[in-house]
């Protein structure tokens, strides 16, 4: 019993009672550390262990040939424990990475920053410095000693057999925050593919990340691997890719745009394998590899230059087909009966309800839809749209019309994104009722009107592979497959996006007749210069799509042999006026490079001159960045 009138008591037990409360307070907060902080847990056990992250090898990449692309070689990251860290000669260190004090001051700030680095904590390794080569790891390796605190860690970084494909192949770089945040795989300084198909394919290259746990003693020193190894992951290596493309089509369609800005597209049409895809200009994939301070200066260099040589022009740039679109338009038109293959239409060196507007060039009138394919009639498709979109018969309003138009030009491949397995597809454009009712602000408008999209004109845009899918679609007669650069996924199947047929949903009686007249314009048309016989039968379709910045464009798409075809074409230069003055020149060499692998005598005159043809000024090459020797 405390005496309440004992003054000297009561203030014993205050005391006393104030110093159980501490105590419990005390036992409670150490419990709740010790066995409900997770925090403390992280930081104990880290104390305890070191682990090091085992990083994967990406997976190597093949052409279809199985030539290896792209493949990996070591190079590594030092690390740092900054508990572990004790005084060590900071200079020495410095020389030993060949970077000055201020370098490593910046560095070192970089790693502490959890602004730049969220999962930064003194007592995990923390990445200080990444692609050290082999050298400079052997000079650290030898003093490692010296320097506590300071590990060493492998990685791979990406090299190239050949200086082609920079655009399809794509580039390594270091993880944004924004990928940090949306995807745990990555930390701080990992890289991830950026463009190509390191993006597109990223989850396959990338493999999956191990690790292994290193027990440490009170002192933080390694005493080996922890229950000797049993709680380790080894890492899985990325898949290896092989792709459609041959290194060597693609390495000559490079050749043959050199100087040149547009673009190549070959596609298997059994398949839609992309046998090649150049855009000009590109780069020399080689160039984004390496260092981070190197790959800065190397990408502001291409990003600046006017000629745009990031921009994948075979899937991201858009142009009016011009009259490769022609094929298209006689196919609707015969499939929604507004004519048959004897229609026949005049033509007086144009168009004459519209007073030869657009004009053409001299050939026969009238004309049947096979000549007129041969002969690149203007005339005959500018009167097949105004029969379609003003037959009141068959559609209730010129917009209905159209609509129905447009739904077949979407499933001739037109007006969407095709699905190609890269990333920055750009869909082109074909255009709805909507479209023109919002131009036309009166709302009164006809065929007369928006003419031009008979020809492949005015508001049509497509992109190379649009182009040259429409030469696959035509060759097998009604369908096609979904073009995509992987042939081949290791371990794993193919998306059946890519094995799946897309239909046309017109006759195949009407592709026999638009194919006789593809073969006419190779034979006696606008296109003889691709004329391979007795080699293959070829039938093709020239462009010149009208350019309002400068000289027309030069579009050439085909495919070949004629029966049982193995490839399409499309051929697209930019600037290059007449589709028979530049486009069809080349696509005949890449035809015969594809089915000869090599240029026969009699022709390399053309090779010749193409090659050393600028339809763009050459100055653009002298500021792409300088290569670096090859080994």
């Amino acid at each position: 019993m405390v005496n309440n009138n004992n003054p000297l008591a009561k203030r014993r037990y205050v005391i006393a009672a104030i110093a159980v409360i501490v105590v419990l307070v005390y036992l409670f907060q150490l419990y709740n550390l010790q066995l409900m902080s997770p925090q403390y847990r992280h930081y104990a056990d880290s104390n305890a262990f070191l682990r090091r992250t085992l990083y994967p090898a990406r997976g190597a990449i093949y052409d279809r040939n199985g030539k290896l692309l792209v493949y990996n070689r070591p190079t590594y990251d030092v690390m740092m424990v900054v508990r572990e860290m004790k005084q060590f000669d900071t200079l020495d260190f410095c020389r030993t990475l060949n970077i000055d004090i201020e370098r490593f001051h910046i560095l070192n700030a970089d790693m502490r920053d959890r602004r730049k680095n969220p999962g930064y904590s003194s007592y995990t390794p923390q990445l200080f410095m990444s692609q050290l080569d082999v050298e400079e790891y052997g000079l650290l390796q030898e003093k490692l000693y010296k320097f506590p605190g300071i590990y060493i860690q492998g990685r791979t970084e990406r090299q190239y057999n050949y200086p082609n494909m920079g655009l399809v192949l794509g580039y390594v770089a270091e993880v944004d925050q924004n990928k940090i945040a949306t995807d745990p795989y990555y930390v701080r300084k990992d890289y991830v593919g950026k463009s190509g198909i390191e993006l597109s394919h990223e989850v396959d290259l990338r493999g999956e990340k191990g690790v292994e746990i290193l027990l440490r003693d009170a002192h933080g020193r390694v005493q080996g691997r922890y229950e000797e190894g049993a709680h380790d992951k080894a890492p899985v290596s990325g898949k290896d890719l092989t792709l459609g493309i041959d290194i060597d089509l693609q390495a000559y369609g490079e050749k043959l745009m050199h100087n040149k800005v547009g673009a190549i597209v070959m596609i298997d049409p059994k398949t839609g394998e992309i046998l090649c895809m150049v855009s000009a200009p590109t780069y020399d994939p080689v160039l984004l590899t390496g260092k981070s301070s190197n790959f800065s200066a190397n990408f502001r260099q291409l990003e600046s230059n006017p000629y745009k040589p990031l921009l994948h022009r075979a899937i991201a740039g858009a142009y009016p087909p011009g009259s490769t679109f022609k094929p298209a338009q006689g196919l609707i038109f015969l499939q929604e009966g507004i004519i048959t293959t004897q229609t026949h239409y005049s033509c007086y060196g144009g168009y004459p309800p519209l007073g030869g507007r657009p004009g053409c060039h001299p050939h026969g009138s009238p004309l049947s839809l096979q000549p007129a394919l041969a002969t690149s009639c203007n005339s005959y498709f500018c009167y097949g749209l105004n029969a379609m979109l003003s037959n009141r018969t068959k559609y209730e309003s010129t917009g209905a019309a159209l609509d129905v138009w447009r739904d077949y030009m979407v499933k001739l491949g037109y007006g969407y994104k095709l699905g190609v397995d890269l990333p920055f597809e750009q869909r082109g454009l074909i255009p709805n009722s909507k479209f023109y009712t919002n131009i036309f602000k009166s709302g009164r408008w006809n065929a007369h009107s928006i003419i031009s999209i008979a020809i492949g004109q005015g508001e049509i845009s497509a992109t190379p592979l649009q182009i040259a899918n429409l030469g696959a679609m035509i060759a097998n007669r009604g369908y096609y497959y979904t073009p995509h650069v992987v042939k081949e996924r290791k371990g794993a199947p193919l998306d059946e996006a890519y094995t799946t047929r897309h239909e046309s949903g017109i006759n195949r009686e009407y592709f026999d007749v638009t194919v006789a007249g593809m073969r006419d314009a190779v034979t006696m048309g606008t296109c003889r210069g691709i004329n391979l016989s007795p080699l293959v039968d070829v039938c093709g379709k020239t462009g010149t799509s009208q350019n309002p910045h400068g000289d027309d464009h030069s579009v050439f798409m085909g495919f070949a042999p004629k029966d049982d075809p193995q490839v399409a074409i499309a051929v697209l230069v930019e600037n290059g006026r007449f589709g028979a003055t530049n486009a069809v020149p080349i696509a005949r060499l890449m035809m015969q490079k594809f089915f000869m692998g090599e240029i026969p005598e009699s022709d390399q005159w053309l090779e010749t001159t193409i090659v050393n043809r600028a339809i763009q000024p050459s100055w653009y090459l002298r500021n792409l960045p300088s290569l670096p020797p090859k080994n």
